[in-house]
């Protein structure tokens, strides 16, 4: 996925010239029935939101045309551009999505569907509300990845636009980018979004460190230009004696990068010369071996910096060999790759869905992503521990490493997982009966942390079993899952330390609102108006203005009419009721999303009353009149 802006982000706001310029623009790419459909989404789009403004004054459309042009730039088909134009369009009108599914497909309004599940899902708040979250996101990957694209577009957008935003939405927005989204876009393979938003990020998380970078950079443009030129003179000269054709580009670093080396060395911008680098595109893939030879022969290559992703590619089918040579006293960074390689680096996964038939043949399937495929075997899996999910995710976005089986099968892992972690990627049952493990042929311990491209051997007994000290070693989810059941089935002095903290802060809260809970209504009955007559309640339970709820007394603690009481949802008996200071209530797990404020019905109360007093009286009346008539009776007898 390219990251080049469109012309929206001028002041151009009129929407036939806003689809006229999109057309004029991406030309090439959709013409005929594509540029119907396409024409025939944005109508129906501005039918829809023309007439809305957003907070910063703008036109509501203008965002899903940014959108669209982010996907366009990446070749994406003509449903994804769809998809864009209507991708929050459930907010403005959250029933047509059987509208747009009748007049523009299945796809697009699955894509809508899975992206407007993502929008409103709360990524950034640390609770297992966020796991659930990212949990959802990641396995909408599963049906359709052009649901995350439309995604990683619209965070694109929406963090170039960021400014119009108060700082701490925008502090909010960049931190969930730099957690989330910018490593989603590496695992997708799409390095110019994730160096983009990654940047973007740095600039409103740190904009101290994002301006003395930018300083540093401009400050030595010139400079850094004439260096890369020579450089880049002397690569196509040899190149050309060796009958190759090649292209060159130069660049310096994105800031982010060149941030995070400043945190891992404490060094200052200024301090760092590895800031450059140069990539060389070729032909084929032997040219490429040719090509790094030519380039060792020109300048000495740094000792440990040479990495082969062709032979052994990135997960994300990143391919690429990697160099870095002291070059005139400075050290310079050099990828050379194919073409095909190079859009596979650009788009990764998004060259699935190339507009053009037949290009994507060499491109990286989705399919082929371990990404998708660990989502896969996970995706029936419930993950309901914070914990493990927050581990899943480390796992899936974070860095990685590769390792060997002796058979030469390659094990993809997170970056410090050991051999344990390793021993369960092959086999469970080889997890659960390890005991050592060889790396290159040397013993190392279990828990020391596994190295790229190390040759691993598992040394198992049939006698061991899962022990609490792995649990706390592994690094991977599915590691500490299977060790963690294992202790729990078979191991009678395993305490789940995490599982009891988790119980005892849930009943701590709990404790803690149900104390609240009373004091209010105590406090409300003490500032009512002092009655001399005890409350006549109805017996029913009210909820906002309305008593009309399924309603089950809890019979643990059998409130009574008038007694303190708390509710909650329960998922078969309705709105169940305990009395506030219930201990059962204080255990009820998640009681702080479940619950709801209920009430001692009163409202019948003064017509109740009301309504004995007249019957008294009636009744009163009528003990008079009889004895009125007794009297009369008497009184005619003694006449």
């Amino acid at each position: 996925m390219k990251t080049e802006t469109f012309e929206t982000n001028t002041t151009e706001t009129n929407p036939q010239k806003l689809i006229d310029t999109f057309f004029t623009q991406y030309a090439e790419l959709y013409v005929g029935e594509d540029e119907e459909k396409i024409r025939s989404a944005w109508d129906y789009l501005i039918a829809k939101t023309g007439d809305i403004k957003r907070k910063c004054g703008l036109p509501y459309y203008l965002h899903p045309m940014r959108v669209a042009c982010v996907l366009a730039g990446s070749h994406l088909g003509s449903d994804a551009i769809i998809a864009a134009f209507f991708h929050n369009i459930l907010d403005v009108d959250n029933d047509c999505l059987p509208e747009i599914e009748k007049k523009f497909g299945k796809d697009v309004a699955k894509i809508c569907s899975g992206t407007a599940k993502i929008t409103g899902l709360k990524i950034n708040s640390k609770t297992m509300q966020e796991a659930d979250s990212i949990r959802k996101m990641l396995f909408a990957m599963v049906d359709d990845i052009r649901v995350i694209l439309v995604k990683l577009a619209d965070r694109l957008d929406r963090m170039r636009n960021l400014k119009s935003v108060d700082k701490e939405a925008q502090r909010t927005v960049a931190h969930e980018v730099i957690d989330i989204w910018a490593p989603l876009a590496g695992r997708l393979g799409m390095n110019g979004v994730k160096n983009e938003l990654e940047d973007l990020s740095l600039k409103y998380t740190n904009p101290e460190a994002f301006q003395q970078i930018k300083a540093i950079v401009a400050q030595k443009k010139g400079e850094r230009d004439g260096y890369l030129q020579e450089a880049v003179k002397k690569i196509q000269t040899a190149s050309e004696q060796a009958g190759i054709q090649v292209s060159i580009k130069s660049r310096a670093k994105h800031f982010y990068s060149i941030y995070q080396k400043m945190r891992k060395r404490n060094k200052e911008p200024g301090e760092l010369y590895d800031l450059l680098a140069l990539r060389i595109i070729c032909a084929t893939e032997s040219e490429c071996y040719t090509l790094i030879g030519i380039v060792h022969s020109l300048w000495k290559p740094l000792d440990g910096r040479f990495k082969d992703y062709i032979a052994m590619p990135k997960a994300n089918g990143y391919q690429s060999l990697h160099t870095t040579v002291m070059c005139e006293g400075k050290s310079l960074e050099i990828q050379i790759r194919t073409e095909a390689m190079n859009n596979i680096a650009e788009r990764g996964v998004a060259s699935h869905w190339l507009y053009k038939k037949g290009t994507n043949h060499d491109m990286v399937k989705a399919e082929d992503l371990s990404i998708i495929n660990q989502l896969r075997e996970l995706r029936d899996e419930h993950l309901s521990d914070e914990h493990f999910f927050k581990q899943l995710k480390e796992e899936l976005l974070g860095d990685e490493i590769y390792v060997f089986t002796p058979r030469g099968d390659v094990k993809q892992l997170p970056s410090g997982a050991n051999a344990i972690d390793f021993a369960y990627a092959i086999h469970s049952e080889v997890g659960e009966k390890v005991v050592g493990a060889k790396a290159d042929g040397k013993i190392i311990p279990l828990t020391a942390p596994l190295q790229n491209t190390q040759i691993i051997e598992i040394l198992t007994n049939p006698q061991a079993h899962p022990t609490q000290g792995q649990l706390k070693a592994v690094r991977t989810s599915k590691a500490r899952q299977k060790i963690h059941a294992w202790l729990s089935e078979n191991d009678p002095t395993f305490i789940d330390r995490e599982a009891e903290e988790k119980r005892a802060a849930e009943i701590a809260a709990n404790t803690l609102h149900s104390k609240q809970v009373a004091e209010k209504l105590t406090a409300e009955r003490k500032k009512a108006p002092h009655k001399t007559e005890e409350p006549n309640y109805t017996g029913k339970i009210r909820i906002d203005n309305s008593t009309n709820f399924f309603i089950t007394i809890a019979q643990c603690c059998n409130p009574k009419p008038g007694d303190p009481i708390a509710g909650y949802i329960s998922r078969k008996r309705g709105i169940t009721i305990h009395a506030a200071s219930c201990l059962t209530f204080l255990r009820i797990p998640d009681i702080e999303h479940r619950r709801v404020d209920v009430a001692w019905d009163m409202s019948d109360s003064t017509s109740s009353r009301r309504e004995q007093k007249q019957q008294e009286k009636r009744e009163i009346e009528k003990e008079k009149s009889k004895k009125r008539q007794i009297a009369l009776t008497q009184y005619q007898k003694l006449r």
